[in-house]
């Protein structure tokens, strides 16, 4: 009976276990996919410049706004 309740319960700990990997596996991927996206518009806007094409920004900084 013991040992019926220990599987169980390492069952338990491991399907829970999984859930969590997945969860973090999960937030990686997102984070990478935006971070992947941005390094695309960045060399996008920087191979326009280089190209002789104007880049306007939509972000100003405030000593810019003068």
């Amino acid at each position: 009976m013991q040992t019926r309740q220990c599987s169980r319960f390492v069952e338990y700990r491991d399907h829970e276990q999984n859930e969590e990997l997945i969860g973090v596996l999960m937030a990686i991927s997102i984070v990478s996919k935006r971070l992947a996206g941005r390094l695309a518009a960045l060399e996008h806007r920087y191979g326009e410049k280089s190209r002789g094409g104007r880049c306007y920004d939509t972000q100003q900084s405030a000593a810019n706004r003068k």
